[in-house]
């Protein structure tokens, strides 16, 4: 699963690497946990362009009767999402890019869980593919909120984990948004593991796992 990531690079990067326009100011976030605002990349039918949204991290399904419902769907396995009955309407017709530059993983020790930062050798931003759903309550309350998807852990993540996030290659962005895609086949080529070739971790202290802690200092190197 994935249950903490970053994103701290600049407006200006954010728009150059997601051709995005009107991004606004956005504040460097070094430990985002669920329930929190994420930023995506979505195109909503009537505006057939790419705009940048904040989304409620945990995906609220249109019927749902309770939002509570969205802190237990904050990841959606990527060999059943276009089964499930809370993610396939979603799979269909509203995929979005969920952006960061990194995320965490926790290894279980002896007697304890030790945290590991992931990110791209190079540094630049990246995007999770995503779903996100439109929520409105009985009391008029609209939520628009997302999910990250998962799949199998490639080689430098399995030590650690056996699942990892779905990151996508820059060049499938414009598949994935595509909602006129006609084969569900298209999509789940997609889904396999990033290249571990491709990336870096290391250990990080444990003050990431208290999500009020978003600071440098949860990306920084610790010493095991």
């Amino acid at each position: 699963m994935c249950g903490r990531f970053t994103l701290a690079q600049s407006s200006q990067i954010i728009a150059k690497a997601f051709d995005v326009g009107n991004v606004p100011p956005l504040t460097p976030r070094y430990n985002i946990a669920p329930t929190q605002p994420v930023a995506t990349v979505i195109i909503k039918p009537e505006q057939k362009e790419r705009q940048l949204l904040l989304l409620h991290w945990g995906l609220i399904p249109s019927w749902a009767k309770d939002k509570k419902m969205g802190a237990r769907l904050i990841n959606a396995r990527a060999e059943t999402v276009a089964e499930k009955p809370s993610f396939r309407a979603a799979f269909r017709h509203q995929r979005c890019l969920v952006l960061a530059d990194g995320f965490y993983e926790w290894q279980q020790q002896e007697r304890k869980k030790q945290p590991y930062y992931f990110r791209l050798s190079d540094g630049r931003p990246f995007a999770f593919a995503g779903l996100w759903a439109h929520w409105e309550g009985e009391d008029g309350e609209v939520i628009e909120s997302c999910t990250l998807l998962t799949t199998e852990a490639n080689q430098l993540m399995q030590p650690i984990h056996n699942r990892m996030p779905v990151i996508l290659d820059p060049r499938d962005y414009d598949l994935w948004l595509d909602l006129d895609v006609p084969k569900s086949e298209l999509l789940q080529q997609l889904f396999r593991p990033y290249s571990g070739e491709e990336m870096t971790m290391y250990p990080v202290g444990t003050q990431v796992n208290k999500a009020n802690n978003d600071n440098p200092e949860c990306i920084k190197l610790f010493s095991i």
